[in-house]
């Protein structure tokens, strides 16, 4: 009565069929993660090769308002060796 599988598909096709689900499952998980935690492209992390500099550290605390203008000019001598 069931000997061909489920639904028309036979034992021999199932389980590769469902390894491939699981891997695309997998797939889009690990995809996912990373966009949510900035890790990929499209999060906007940093790319591998991407160096930043103490100067741009410095703009971006200056960007968020974290220092004011003085704290920013004093260390962007010392960083520049004025």
């Amino acid at each position: 009565m069931w000997s061909d599988g489920v639904m028309g598909f036979g034992h021999g096709l199932f389980g590769p069929f469902m390894l491939v689900v699981w891997v695309i499952l997998i797939v889009l998980i690990v995809v996912a993660l990373r966009f949510l935690l900035g890790t990929g492209r499209a999060g906007g992390g940093e790319d591998i090769g991407e160096r930043r500099t103490p100067l741009d550290v410095l703009q971006d605390r200056y960007a968020r308002g974290e220092i004011d203008d003085e704290e920013y000019e004093r260390r962007r001598r010392k960083l520049a060796g004025e």
